[in-house]
């Protein structure tokens, strides 16, 4: 058995945290999901809380994983990104891209971002 450190993979949602924020996306989800801006959230959640077919996948993924918005990623991290969301990793202190905005917008199901979360964990 490898005891090499897996770094976690970093999910960053194009949304701030906090109380008004999130009733401010819920809102947003139930009048107008078509325009809502983080395509991670509305792939991986419904209008209140994580799809448990995302949770599902994430639990069986076999490698650790962090979920931050996008205030959270920049003040731990201060390193903002042009773009997001994004999935991220941490290797040797340089935060690596692996699935960029572009890359995640471009899916509309939980199926389609499995596939590519998947093509990176199995081929980095």
């Amino acid at each position: 058995m490898s005891t090499e450190k897996i770094n976690p993979l970093l999910f960053v949602y194009n949304a701030d945290s906090g109380l008004f924020n999130t009733m401010t996306d819920i809102a947003h989800k139930m009048l107008s999901p078509s325009t809502y801006a983080c395509s991670l959230c509305a792939i991986t959640h419904g209008v209140f809380a994580e799809k448990q077919e995302w949770r599902a996948f994430i639990e069986e993924l076999g490698v650790p994983v962090e979920f931050l918005h996008r205030d959270e990623f920049e003040r731990q991290y201060s390193a903002p990104l042009d773009a997001y969301p994004a999935i991220l990793q941490n290797q040797n202190g340089n935060m690596n891209v692996l699935l960029a905005a572009a890359d995640i917008n471009r899916c509309h199901r939980i199926d389609e971002l499995r596939q590519l979360v998947e093509s990176i964990v199995n081929h980095p």
